[in-house]
């Protein structure tokens, strides 16, 4: 606020002025992924076509723009790098998360959606997306994915999966 270069870490999230008292918290960015299965129970995956983790595996997401809801951004996440619009998405989990990014550590907020898309035969990689591509749960390697909280997130997601399909069969 003063323009003093005494701006100092104050405990974990927050830094200080010593001249003026300012404080600054260090909150987390909002952020989204999707999880899309098709009517075959594949999951929508892509191959990163920027840095961070450039060439890994992902899920469709990103940064949730100021002023639109976290279920809005996911929505046009996927549209953006997919080109298949989002007609309902159900929230799951969150978690956090460090992206590295020019540089920087930027803290985030992952929240996890299971999205239903209106037509998923017409995936097209855009945006942040080099290639779309459908695999089976079995076919899925989480350690492929350069994104720590995409690698659990799938870990969770497959694990819940898992557990229902046991729990339906057992009832069977």
């Amino acid at each position: 606020m003063c323009g003093s270069h005494h701006f100092v870490a104050n405990g974990a999230s927050s830094k200080k002025c010593e001249n003026c008292g300012f404080e600054y918290f260090m909150n987390p960015s909002a952020s989204n992924v999707a999880i899309i299965v098709n009517k075959n129970g594949d999951i929508l995956v892509e191959r990163r076509k920027h840095e961070p983790a450039k060439g890994t595996l992902d899920l469709p997401g990103g940064f949730t723009q100021i002023g639109e809801t976290s279920e809005e951004g996911v929505a046009r996440e996927v549209m953006e790098e997919t080109g298949l619009k989002v007609t309902a998405s159900t929230y799951l989990f969150s978690l956090p998360n460090v992206y590295r990014y020019s540089g920087i550590d930027i803290h985030t907020l992952d929240m996890f959606y299971l999205c239903e898309v209106d037509d998923s035969t017409v995936a097209v990689a855009g945006d942040d997306a080099a290639e779309c591509m459908w695999l089976s749960p079995d076919d899925i390697h989480t350690e492929q994915f350069g994104l720590r909280s995409v690698r659990w997130g799938l870990i969770k997601f497959l694990e819940r999966q898992n557990r229902f399909t046991s729990a339906e069969e057992a009832q069977q």
